[in-house]
Parts: C-alpha cells; structure tokens; sequence
C-alpha cells in the first residue's frame, strides 16, 4: 500500500498564491491612482501563477486547479477593470 498514489494526497500548488493575488489585484484595482502601480503587477502575477498552477494540475501533479483557475481570471478582471478606471478617470483631454 505504500507508494500508491491513487491514496497518498497531491501537494497544494499555486492555486493558494494565485487566488491571493487575484483578490488583491482585484481590491486595489477599483483605486484609481494606486490600482496602476498594485493591481497590474498583481494582477499578471495572478494570470501566471493561475495558468502555470491550472496546467499542473491538469497533469495529475497537484490538486488545486480550481483556486489556481479563480486566481488567474480574478487577475484578468482586475487587469480589465484598472483599464476601465484608468479610461474613466483620465477621459478625452
């Protein structure tokens, strides 16, 4: 029994870390001024961690897909939504 893999648990991946980030990204991006230098460098770090962590878990190797694929498209929301702050509050000049 021991060494089966079908009993032994997968270790966590980045679906931890990809999840914080993308609610960060998405608390700071609603900040105007702040949202562009906190939310954008979150909110790719999101995408990355979500992506990288989603394929891994696609290949058997870790078991939280579904925070690391939460993580990444709250970082694309957040990159979406600094963009519609930034056009909002700079606006045609």
């Amino acid at each position: 029994m021991d060494g089966d893999p079908k009993t032994e648990p997968r270790p966590r991946g980045l679906g931890g870390p990809a999840l914080f980030t993308g609610v960060l990204a998405l608390v700071f991006a609603f900040v105007p001024f702040v949202g562009e230098f906190v939310a954008v460098p979150a909110a790719v770090l999101a995408i990355v961690l979500g992506l990288i962590g989603w394929d891994r878990a696609e290949k058997g190797l870790t078991d939280d897909g579904a925070r690391a694929l939460t993580g990444g498209v709250l970082g694309l929301v957040a990159a979406l939504v600094v963009l519609f702050v930034y056009l909002a509050t700079m606006g045609p000049s």
